[in-house]
């Protein structure tokens, strides 16, 4: 697992690449699904969570269309964190957000496959199809008459003489 460590000037640095990094490098280790754990320099201390929250707080600041987390869904959470007992949402919150993402996969995977045989990959194959039988088909016709031709010219020649033996009578 790739450390990274955290330091009292609040910059990132990473020990397996040995140089500084920034909240956007870490997402793109995010996306990669290349394990880190963020680590304060002096006490050992975990980090991880609160740098994770400071990439989603980055992003939804950086993209407002891809707003996940709307101000209604944000004063729900903090109701959860003022419950008596809390309800075991992160859990759910996991599992949900893990099946949902296999799902995007899944159709993403099966978008792909429809556009490999979509009508018009399907029209276009169907086409050159033809395409094919046509010029077998024009070969063919162009052999045969080329070989009938040559049948003709041979029957020519037969009936004029020119490729027949004449048998002489013996003497």
């Amino acid at each position: 697992m790739r450390v990274i460590r955290k330091y009292a000037n609040r910059r990132l640095y990473d020990t397996q690449q040995s140089r500084y990094v920034t909240l956007e490098d870490l997402r793109r280790l995010i996306l990669e699904e290349e394990p880190f754990r963020v680590e304060d320099a002096k006490s050992g201390e975990d980090l991880t969570r609160t740098i994770l929250l400071s990439i989603i707080i980055e992003q939804e600041q950086a993209d407002s269309d891809a707003d996940v987390f709307s101000n209604d869904l944000l004063a729900q959470l903090i109701r959860v964190y003022a419950m008596s007992s809390p309800l075991p949402l992160s859990r759910y919150l996991e599992q949900g957000t893990q099946l949902m993402l296999e799902q995007q996969q899944r159709m993403q995977n099966q978008w792909k496959q429809a556009m490999r045989h979509s009508p018009v990959e399907f029209m276009r194959e169907l086409a050159e199809e033809n395409m094919r039988f046509w010029q077998n088909t024009i070969n063919q016709s162009a052999k045969a008459d080329s070989d009938n031709e040559d049948d003709a010219e041979s029957d020519e020649n037969d009936k004029s003489g020119k490729n027949s033996k004449i048998d002489k009578p013996d003497s």
